[in-house]
């Protein structure tokens, strides 16, 4: 037990690690969360005109995520960890980023982590929905309808692909909570004026 919430507390701290506000910093930018959309996430990083801490920030972002779950699966077995536990960490790392205490619990929307979560549980699974999300914002050129594009058909994968229960529950819930995030964005989707890929923000 002691092992397993050990787990669970560290993935969440790893996934609370806000990168968009680290590199922001390094790099001399404004706060993320100071302009745009005010989420603390690549897309917004990128409406500073920056490409290069965009990237750096996805990457961090996503690279959380794969790294808690590959280690996780990998020393599962020796922890003593079912499958049903590393799934619960999976889903930890995850919302580190959407709640995180480095940020008074007000973290990112948490695509760039879910995908690299995904791409920790099965490199099928995540290809599979990043194609989809790039395929859809390449189309619309809005971030945030790839977003929920690619939530609503991750768990909906993951099943196809016979991950197993436990996965496909956690893979579920962390789609529920994106899409949730995402509830201004759809909105201004519907509305119409949701940002594009690539404004930059107001001077």
């Amino acid at each position: 037990m002691l092992t397993i919430l050990a787990a669970l507390v560290l993935a969440y701290l790893i996934g609370s690690i806000p990168f968009a506000v680290v590199v922001s910093r390094a790099m001399g930018l404004q706060d993320p969360r100071s302009f745009g959309s005010g989420n603390p996430g690549a897309t917004n990083v990128l409406r500073s005109g920056s490409k290069l801490a965009a990237l750096l920030t996805l990457i961090g972002d996503a690279a959380k995520g794969w790294i808690v779950v590959v280690l996780a699966r990998h020393f599962g077995d020796q922890a003593g960890l079912e499958t049903a536990h590393i799934a619960a960490v999976a889903l930890a790392v995850f919302l580190g980023h959407v709640f995180s205490i480095f940020l008074r619990f007000k973290g990112g929307k948490g695509v760039a982590t879910a995908a690299g979560v995904l791409l920790g549980i099965h490199w099928a699974l995540g290809c599979s929905v990043l194609v989809l999300w790039i395929a859809t914002a390449a189309i619309s050129r809005y971030s945030s309808l790839a977003a929920i594009v690619a939530a609503v058909a991750a768990p909906i994968l993951a099943h196809l692909f016979g991950l197993g229960g436990a996965w496909t529950v956690a893979v579920a819930l962390m789609s529920a909570v994106l899409i949730w995030r995402h509830q201004d964005n759809i909105r201004r989707l519907l509305a119409g004026t949701e940002g594009r890929l690539g404004k930059k923000k107001p001077s």
